[in-house]
């Protein structure tokens, strides 16, 4: 299935009741990991954060595409801190404009496909060079170092390592719920 077409039956899966209320069920979902679902690693300051976010936008990628992802995935962003603002300090809406890529990139990878560790891990692969190291890291520079002359490289080389310590455990967390998603046979 071509990438446009992708985009168009996603948009189309929202036009559903029962999509409509499994998105709605998945962003709330989302809402709550990034509330409760956190966990700063002390030794790297704000920089290492551990989260389930992930999941929750997977999930509505595969079931339901590109076009639902990345809302569950900007609006989980935006809805977790309104709702809970002492959970992550002050909003910043470059973390939102992630959230939205990523679902973007697990729908365009996982949505209307056979899901496998292949379309998974590639998925993965894109979503944490361009998402987790080049974006995070540059949102971590403007907000913690620009103004103290820290180097953008310090931010960036954080982030590589701390997606290099999640990447299988993402990969293979994804994998697992999407596959055992994918044997279960719901009625539209």
């Amino acid at each position: 299935m071509k990438l446009s077409e992708k985009v168009l039956n996603s948009f189309k899966e929202l036009k559903s009741v029962y999509a409509l209320t499994a998105v709605a069920m998945l962003l709330a979902i989302r809402i709550i990991v990034g509330i409760f679902a956190n966990a700063t690693m002390p030794m790297f300051g704000n920089l290492l954060k551990l989260s389930l976010n992930f999941l929750p936008i997977a999930v509505t990628a595969a079931l339901f595409g590109p076009v639902s992802a990345a809302l569950v995935g900007g609006l989980g962003d935006i809805l977790s801190f309104f709702i809970n603002p002492a959970s992550g300090g002050s909003y910043f809406p470059g973390f939102t404009l992630n959230g939205i890529l990523t679902g973007i990139i697990f729908g365009l990878f996982l949505y209307k496909n056979n899901i496998n560790l292949k379309s998974v891990l590639i998925s993965q692969a894109i979503n944490a060079v361009f998402v987790e190291v080049l974006l995070s890291g540059y949102w971590l520079y403007f907000i913690y170092g620009a103004g103290k002359g820290d180097s953008f490289m310090f931010y960036l080389w954080t982030r590589i390592i701390s997606e290099g310590i999640k990447f299988v455990p993402t990969a293979l967390l994804i994998f697992v719920v999407c596959k055992a998603l994918g044997k279960v046979k719901i009625k539209r």
